[in-house]
């Protein structure tokens, strides 16, 4: 069971004064959880870190307007630790506050470790005291105990509801053939694509257990469907960007995507499209070593700015995305004069000839399958950028 594996390494972790993140991931999903002396800082990872972000803020300080726009964030720490230190410095929320925003989204992630399957984990070191957070918000080895007690209760319950195929990330939403009249109108403004089973919760001020079961008889008739969502998407927020020269600068990003400083012309960059976190983790750990620059593009579309900015070496496309193909994807940035020769391997587990077929017609250059091999993966890269 994943969560008596979670306890073990916790407590191992917080008796050796340790500082780095412990990562937990499989093909789908990552999870980091920061520490820092042995104390656990902070947890993310799942599909909504933002909306988990906000649920917090709304138990805990809900006058605290944290969507400004910060002076220098670096991209070394979680951006919630920041902004979590400066609402404290500029006295905007207590330090308890900050605890209690901590200890919720911990225990939402906690939970939702505990439902994932396959888990592998990894350990980074990184240095002591980054966060510039008061040291009595890092939760202590009772506090993870009792935040993970509470998880595994949560979870027993939503098992015990027979519950464990689903996932409170997930949003119901109207079908389209339902009549709407059968719900009721209160009830309505939940079912709109912008509330989660998570939301529902802190709407209703019920537990996500009680939420999930309150709905399953519609769910059960077709009137209702559980549905992914995205996250929400996050304010430009000024970013501190690490350059191999002298220089450096402060330019506007978004968090869900890697800034690539304009200043680094040596390496070689590799822009990866594919919405799992998972994958980027694993390519950033063979290419970064290996004398490359990574670009994360986790939606293409939103994305597509970046890459006409930082004209990347070579594409990673992954051919099967959320909200679009790979194909159209692919065809996209061949009609784009700025990528008419730019070489884009697919990532994919379907390789078979009528895949390729309809590849080569798009203009895929290349295949490789999907997660790559370390040696596949630098082979095929270096076959396409001559350093």
């Amino acid at each position: 069971m994943i969560l008596t594996r979670l306890t073990e390494e916790l407590d191992k972790l917080s008796k050796h004064s340790t500082n780095g993140i412990l990562i937990f991931y499989n093909h789908t999903v990552l999870w980091n959880l920061h520490f820092n002396d042995g104390k656990l800082i902070y947890a993310t990872g799942g599909m909504h870190p933002v909306r988990r972000w906000n649920r917090a803020l709304k138990q805990h300080c809900p006058n605290w307007d944290w969507n400004f726009e910060s002076p220098e964030l670096s991209e070394n720490q979680p951006w919630e630790c920041q902004l979590l230190a400066q609402g404290i410095s500029r006295k905007q929320l207590s330090a308890i506050q900050a605890k209690l925003v901590i200890r919720t989204i911990v225990q939402e992630c906690f939970f939702e470790l505990g439902n994932s399957k396959d888990l592998k984990n990894d350990w980074k070191p990184t240095q002591k005291d980054i966060f510039h957070l008061p040291q009595l918000i890092a939760l202590s080895s009772w506090e993870i105990l009792s935040v993970l007690t509470k998880a595994t209760n949560t979870q027993k319950k939503w098992q015990a509801a027979g519950l464990d195929h689903l996932s409170p990330c997930l949003a119901p939403i109207l079908s389209p053939t339902a009549n709407p009249q059968v719900i009721p109108d209160s009830e309505k403004k939940y079912f709109n694509s912008n509330f989660t089973l998570w939301d529902m919760a802190i709407e209703q001020e019920k537990s996500v257990t009680e939420v999930a079961v309150s709905i399953m008889p519609w769910v059960d008739k077709g009137v209702l469907e559980l549905q992914k969502i995205p996250d929400l998407p996050l304010p430009t927020i000024k970013q501190v960007v690490a350059v191999t020269n002298s220089q450096s600068e402060n330019k506007p990003i978004t968090f869900v995507q890697e800034a690539v400083p304009k200043s680094v012309e040596k390496q070689p960059l590799i822009a990866c499209i594919d919405d799992s976190p998972v994958l980027a983790y694993t390519l950033r750990k063979i290419l970064i070593p290996a004398g490359y620059q990574m670009l994360s593009i986790p939606e293409p579309m939103r994305g597509f700015s970046q890459l006409i900015e930082y004209k990347p070496d070579l594409i990673l496309l992954d051919l099967l995305l959320p909200n679009a193909d790979g194909y159209s994807i692919c065809k996209f940035l061949r009609d784009t004069p700025t990528f008419r020769n730019t070489p884009i391997i697919f990532l994919t587990e379907r390789n078979n000839p009528v895949d390729r077929a309809h590849a080569m017609l798009v203009g895929a250059t290349e295949f490789l399958g999907k997660p790559p091999q370390p040696e596949d993966l630098l082979q095929i890269v270096q076959k396409y950028i001559r350093q």
